[in-house]
């Protein structure tokens, strides 16, 4: 399998699943402290021989513009050694969940996307990002998603575009995101890479104990973490608090998914810190679970009968796949408890497995929520591993023998410099 750059990584679920798949990793893009922390905790480790971080790059935070700018000539340098370039720039300023601002600076980002696409040549792009990518709009008219792919065939790739949901690929979240796959003109002819990933999907996740005829339920990905009945603990971290956990029991007889989860891990999970909710919150969800739809946002009727703003609070069902997981701890309800979920619960339903342990703060308010990348946020703006890993596969079989053996070689002096000032 070949090497690849993760842009805009996060927390690290797009990487997790590329390495699942048999991707080396080369180097990662990620401003936020503490999203980076993550990062590097769980995927910045050298034992296996998945890492090849170059010596020109510090293992630490970068904002992508700083990189370009600081980096142009190390940038032009690895061009056709690099496989594959893959990420999702900040999809705020697309999503439909709120107002969207065509003009929101996270969606310069993108123009970086694509500069580092030109400097580097990789065989392969992926681009991932909320189903609002392919209907915001710049100022001509033209859609984020139609701009990208114009650009790309520009610097002579061809391209492939989808939306995939989560649910069809084991992770038991419906969540449907936006994909876009380039590969350079001539690599592949005939091929749909969409097409290829949907023809594995049945074999994929029998591969991995997990249904292929129905998605996975919330109660299949967290019945092990239910509360009632059960003993609970100071949190190690957060107890002085008053916050506590679910003292973790390893279910004797585990369901596909939570053995899949389990698999690595050590112990009790991380992350199980359980919220702090006032008896009248917790009895707005009680009456939430008892008397309104399960499985979707609560109606304008339901709202208004119990006084409640919010807008996008959704009450699980234990049978059927949780809402998307977003950034707010808030929005969803526990399918069986009148709380919300924990940190752990978001990771379980993103399909992260119960090793990977977050870092920072678990939430943040004021002023620096808009900037801050607290756990849940970190873990509502993931790519949930399983489906990277699915998507993964499929990316190693479009690199043909003859592909690999005949990457470009690296451009002498004179090149390099003319695509710096370029």
């Amino acid at each position: 399998m070949g090497s690849y750059i993760d842009l805009f990584a996060g927390c690290g679920g797009l990487s997790l699943g590329l390495r699942r798949a048999g991707w080396r990793l080369r180097f990662a893009v990620e401003a936020h402290t503490d999203a980076f922390a993550t990062y590097k905790h769980n995927l910045l480790r050298d034992e296996d021989g998945s890492v090849e971080w170059p010596d020109w790059l510090p293992r630490e935070p970068h904002d992508i513009v700083k990189l370009l700018a600081d980096h142009p000539l190390s940038l032009a340098g690895i061009a056709g050694q690099v496989e594959l370039i893959a990420g999702g720039p900040p999809c705020q300023g697309f999503s439909t969940n709120g107002r969207r601002n065509k003009d929101d600076p996270r969606n310069l980002m993108v123009s970086s996307y694509l500069e580092l696409v030109r400097l580097v040549e990789p065989q392969i792009v992926l681009i991932e990002n909320v189903r609002g990518f392919t209907s915001m709009r710049l100022r001509d008219g033209e859609t984020f998603s139609d701009f990208v792919a114009g650009e790309l065939d520009r610097l002579g790739y061809d391209t492939w575009r989808s939306l995939l949901y989560a649910s069809e690929w084991g992770v038991p979240q419906r969540r449907p995101r936006f994909f876009l796959v380039a590969v350079r003109k001539g690599l592949i002819t005939g091929v749909d890479p969409f097409q290829r990933l949907r023809t594995f999907r049945r074999s994929f996740l029998e591969a991995r104990g997990l249904p292929s005829d129905r998605p996975v339920s919330a109660a299949e990905a967290l019945g092990d973490l239910v509360t009632l009945g059960r003993e609970l603990e100071l949190d190690p971290a957060f107890g002085k608090l008053g916050f506590r956990r679910l003292v973790y029991q390893e279910p004797g007889e585990m369901c596909g998914y939570i053995a899949r989860a389990r698999e690595g891990a050590d112990g009790s999970p991380t992350d199980m810190r359980l919220p702090q909710h006032s008896p009248a919150v917790a009895a707005r969800f009680a009456s939430i679970l008892a008397t309104c739809e399960r499985g979707r946002s609560i109606s304008p009727r339901d709202r208004q009968r119990l006084g409640i703003k919010k807008r996008s609070t959704t009450p699980m069902s234990a049978d059927m796949p949780s809402p998307t997981v977003t950034t707010l701890p808030d929005d969803i309800i526990h399918y069986a408890e009148p709380r919300i979920l924990t940190v752990r619960e978001h990771a379980r339903l993103q399909s992260f497995p119960d090793w990977f342990s977050f870092q920072g703060p678990y939430t943040s308010g004021g002023p620096q929520r808009r900037t801050a990348c607290p756990r849940y946020t970190q873990v509502g703006n993931a790519v949930p591993p399983l489906l990277a890993e699915a998507i993964g596969e499929m990316l190693g079989g479009l690199l043909t023998p003859l592909a690999l053996k005949n990457r470009a070689k690296r451009e002498d002096v004179g090149e390099v410099a003319r695509k710096v000032l370029a």
